[in-house]
């Protein structure tokens, strides 16, 4: 009797279940999607109002210095916490996606035709590697360049590196430009350097 049941297939409830589940994942990963594009946006559009602002204050004598002493620092604040969000959210898409992984590699065991129709995404042979191949990406060290986290703390590592090399050359240095563009360029790197250490070991833990 047992062997006639596993011949049959599985049972219709949990087919419902599975392709519930599905349905459910696939919902929540186009969430993390949206919540990076808007969080994405957001610091994009306070970047550039901010720009835009220094521009006008540019033509006051004496309001450049306070107001970017207020706006780029606090600017920069909001990249980082922006950063670290889209890390979870990329994190947490790739768990979603690998839990389609999984369910696609379910259907391919219904029947002997189902693997034409269910093709893996990935080249490797975890669910993690087939997560990634759906977003086109490979598995690797160089995986996290491409992710909208690692754009934004490029842009906001550029703004800090700027920031830094203005207060060399106004104040530290008294106007010396190699000392304000070596101080603007360690910064950038040692911002980046933090940030990708970071999105790494979050990223590896979805992989263990």
């Amino acid at each position: 009797m047992e062997a006639e049941s596993r011949d049959a297939g599985p049972s219709a409830p949990l087919m419902s279940a599975i392709v519930t589940e599905h349905f459910v994942l696939q919902s929540a990963a186009g969430t993390t999607v949206s919540e990076a594009i808007g969080r994405s946006s957001l610091y994009l559009s306070a970047l550039s109002s901010s720009l835009i602002a220094l521009g006008f204050a540019a033509q006051t004598p004496g309001l450049l210095s306070p107001f970017a002493a207020a706006a780029l620092p606090t600017v920069f604040l909001l990249g980082v916490f922006t950063s670290a969000r889209l890390v979870d959210t990329g994190v947490q898409n790739v768990l979603y996606l690998s839990g389609i992984a999984r369910i696609r590699a379910y259907y391919r065991t219904l029947d002997p035709e189902a693997a034409r129709y269910f093709a893996r995404w990935g080249g490797g042979e975890g669910e993690t590697d087939d997560a990634l191949g759906s977003l086109a990406v490979k598995s690797g060290p160089l995986a996290g360049l491409f992710t909208a986290a690692s754009m934004i703390a490029i842009i906001n590592a550029v703004l800090a590196g700027v920031c830094l090399a203005l207060l060399t050359y106004n104040l530290a240095t008294d106007h010396h430009l190699p000392a304000a563009l070596a101080m603007g360029l360690v910064t950038a790197a040692a911002c980046l350097t933090v940030f990708f250490r970071y999105q790494h070991h979050r990223y590896l833990s979805v992989q263990r």
